[in-house]
């Protein structure tokens, strides 16, 4: 079966900003596919260059080195067929919550009227029907979060790319969001490229969970099957044998880069 999203040989190299003339890879050496309908989590210490490759797979960075398939074709440009879920605020203050969902099918030369309805029909499915007339600085943070992930899903992508879309969550939210994506994401089964600091999200969550490297020259080192049943409730599958099992050997492998990587960022402070 094609992989809905291949990067082979991957490598990024950039001009350090702290040191000019020089430059640093980020990234090497990275072969990673993901199956269609395939969740798979990157996980990794600060710095290892996790965001960069989500970058690369959205097509919003070309490889230094390498290439990058989407459904068996090259990647020229922007990739189509994906959507992508930042980690920092991306709702536009002057609209409300139903205009933002609206606005990428908008973008895309959607009816007003028939995107207006697509968004209403996308806030019910993330449980915000009541709150289409609501501004972003009148929701919670978990709103605003659901309202996010409606404007991903709402243009229907193939592939869906979450740079730790939940990471700046009180821990209860944060685990009403890990399920309610897992609900929309069985219910279609879109290949999932998730980035999370997070190594229990990143089990709960995942078919597949890749570990990688301290930077700068990161690699993935680690490559788990999460072989849990589905479907599952992130707060109760972390009491299970064998989600702590698969932690152990997970954290096995990622202790010593997370270690690595704190190391370096003392050593730049």
């Amino acid at each position: 079966m094609t992989a809905a999203l291949d990067l082979q040989g991957v490598a990024c190299t950039f001009v350090s900003k702290d040191q000019p003339g020089q430059r640093y890879t980020a990234v090497q050496d990275v072969n990673l596919t993901v199956a269609a309908g395939e969740f798979v989590s990157v996980v990794g210490p600060t710095g290892c260059g996790k965001s960069t490759l989500l970058n690369v797979a959205a097509g919003l960075l070309n490889p230094s080195v390498g290439a990058v398939q989407v459904f068996g074709q090259p990647l020229a440009g922007i990739n189509r067929r994906a959507g992508y879920m930042f980690q920092a605020e991306s709702l536009m203050p002057w609209r409300t919550a139903q205009a933002n969902v609206a606005a990428g099918l908008q973008f895309h030369g959607v009816p007003q009227a028939q995107a207006m309805q697509q968004a209403n029909d996308w806030l019910h499915r993330v449980g915000l029907g009541g709150f289409g007339d609501r501004y972003p600085h009148q929701m919670s943070g978990g709103m605003r979060k659901r309202v996010s992930l409606a404007q991903t899903l709402v243009l229907d992508p193939d592939i869906i790319l979450m740079d730790e879309p939940f990471s700046a969550l009180d821990i209860q939210t944060r685990q009403l969001m890990e399920n309610e994506l897992l609900d929309l994401w069985q219910a279609k089964k879109k290949a999932v490229l998730f980035i999370t600091h997070d190594l229990d999200e990143a089990i709960a969550l995942s078919d597949r969970v890749v570990v990688m490297s301290a930077g700068p020259g990161s690699h993935p080192m680690g490559d788990f099957t999460i072989d849990m049943d589905r479907p599952r409730d992130v707060a109760e599958i972390k009491t299970t044998a064998r989600f702590l099992a698969l932690h152990t050997a997970i954290w096995a492998v990622l202790r010593e880069e997370v270690l690595k990587g704190y190391a370096q960022q003392l050593k730049v402070a």
